[in-house]
C-alpha cells in the first residue's frame, strides 16, 4: 500500500479523535435504544444526548436547553435562517449577509429572496472584513436578521462578531452567526459574542459527518424546518441520532480541554509554513489572503502569482492534500468567491491554495511540504 499524503486540509474535514471514536463504541454496540422510550434501553440513550448537550453547551458557554441538535452545520444554518426569516415575517422581510459566506448561508438567503425576502449582502475589504459602518447604512427598519460567519473557511478571517451584534441588536435585529469553522481553534461564548443563533458542525470538530448543533438564545422564535413528533423540545423532530451526537458531545469536551494548547500548535504549524515558504520562493511569488492578526491559527491561504491552482493540485496531490481557491479549465478560470469579494487579483487569484493544519500536524510534515510546493511552483517559474 502506498504511503498517504500529507494531511493539510483540515477545514475541509477532521478525522475522528481516538477518544470520540471510543466514547461513541458502546452506542453502536450495545445501547441501541431510542431515547424517546420510555424503556431503560431508552433511558440509557436519552441519558447520553443530555450528557452531550451539556458537553456542547459547556464549549460554547450556554444553557443546555439551548443547544439543538441537528444533522450538521447545512441544517443548522438553515434552520437558523429560515427559521428566523419566516417567525419574524410580520416584523420584517429584509435580511442581511456577507459576500464571503459559505454557500450554506448564501443558498439559504437566495431562497429566501426568491420567497420575497430582501437581502443585502455587505462587501468586504481587502482582507475580508465585513466593515460595521457598512452594516449600520445596511439596517433598516425592516431587519429582522443579520447572519455573518464567525470565521472564513477559506482565508480563516475572523469577523467582529460582537461588535456587529451589538450593532444589529440595537436595530431590533436577530444574529446568527455560522461557527463551523472556529468551534475547536479559538474561544467561542455565545455571550462574548452576542449572538442569538450560532451554528456548529461535528465533522469540523474531529467528530463525525451528519452530526451538528445549534445554538438559540432562550426566547428566540423559529419557524419549524421538519415536521414530525416532538424531539429536541418540539424543535428538530426525528429519533435522535445518539452515536454521532455521543461523539459531537465528547468532541466538544475535548476541544474545550485542549482549546489554548491547540491553539498554539495550530499557529506554530501554520507560520512555520508560510515562513519557510516565503524563504524558499522570492516574495513576488507569494501572497498571504486574509487578515495578518484577525486570522484563525491554523488558516493559510496562499497565491503563487501566475501559477493555476488546479494544475499545482494534481502535481503535489500524491504528496500533499490541500484545497484549491481557483479552478481552471480551458477557456476561463473560476475563482472562489471569497476571493472575489476580497478583489484578489486574477493572476494571484488563480493561483491559490488553502493549508489547514490540524492537531496531529508535525513539523517535519510542514517541512516536507514546503519543498514539495516550492518545486512545483519553481517549476513553472522556470
Amino acid at each position: 500500500m502506498s504511503e498517504q499524503p500529507i494531511y493539510l486540509d483540515y477545514n475541509g474535514t477532521t478525522p475522528i479523535a481516538a477518544g470520540v471514536a471510543e466514547a461513541m463504541l458502546p452506542y453502536l454496540t450495545e445501547h441501541f435504544g431510542n431515547p424517546s422510550s420510555a424503556s431503560p434501553y431508552g433511558a440509557t440513550a436519552k441519558q447520553a444526548v443530555e450528557s452531550a448537550r451539556r458537553q456542547v453547551a459547556s464549549l460554547i458557554g450556554c444553557n443546555p436547553t439551548e443547544v439543538i441538535f441537528t444533522s450538521g452545520g447545512t441544517e443548522s444554518n438553515n434552520y437558523a435562517i429560515k427559521g428566523a426569516a419566516l417567525a419574524h415575517r410580520a416584523q420584517g422581510n429584509h435580511i442581511i449577509t456577507s459576500a464571503v459566506e459559505h454557500p450554506a448561508v448564501i443558498e439559504v438567503c437566495r431562497w429566501l429572496e426568491a420567497q420575497g425576502f430582501r437581502i443585502t449582502v455587505l462587501p468586504v475589504d481587502g482582507t475580508g472584513l465585513v466593515s460595521a459602518d457598512d452594516l449600520k447604512q445596511a439596517l433598516t427598519p425592516h431587519t429582522t436578521l443579520v447572519t455573518i460567519m464567525h470565521a472564513n473557511n477559506e482565508v480563516g478571517t475572523i469577523q467582529p462578531i460582537a461588535e456587529l451584534a451589538e450593532i444589529a441588536h440595537a436595530h431590533g435585529a436577530l444574529v446568527h452567526t455560522d461557527a463551523a469553522q472556529s468551534i475547536g481553534k479559538i474561544a467561542v461564548n455565545v455571550d462574548d459574542l452576542g449572538v442569538d443563533l450560532l451554528s456548529i458542525a461535528a465533522h469540523k470538530l474531529y467528530a463525525p459527518k451528519g452530526i451538528g448543533a445549534l445554538y438559540v438564545r432562550d426566547g428566540v422564535e423559529l419557524a419549524p424546518l421538519i415536521h414530525g413528533a416532538g424531539q429536541e423540545s418540539g424543535r428538530r423532530p426525528g429519533t435522535e441520532n445518539v452515536l454521532e451526537i455521543v461523539g459531537l458531545g465528547k468532541a466538544a469536551e475535548i476541544a474545550a480541554q485542549d482549546l489554548e494548547k491547540n491553539q498554539l500548535h495550530f499557529q506554530a504549524m501554520r507560520d512555520r509554513l508560510h515562513d519557510r515558504l516565503l524563504h524558499e520562493l522570492d516574495g513576488a511569488m507569494v501572497r498571504l489572503n486574509g487578515h495578518l492578526d484577525k486570522r484563525l491559527p491554523n488558516t493559510l491561504s496562499l497565491s503563487f502569482r501566475g501559477t493555476e491552482a488546479s494544475a499545482l493540485l494534481v502535481d503535489i496531490s500524491d504528496r500533499v492534500a490541500v484545497s484549491a481557491g481557483a479552478a481552471c479549465h480551458a477557456d476561463s478560470t473560476d475563482i472562489s468567491a471569497v476571493l472575489r469579494a476580497m478583489d484578489v487579483p486574477l493572476e494571484w487569484a488563480m493561483g491559490t491554495l488553502r493549508f489547514s493544519v490540524g492537531r496531529a500536524t508535525t513539523a517535519e510534515e510542514i517541512d516536507t511540504t514546503v519543498q514539495v510546493v516550492a518545486e512545483e511552483v519553481r517549476k513553472r517559474w522556470i
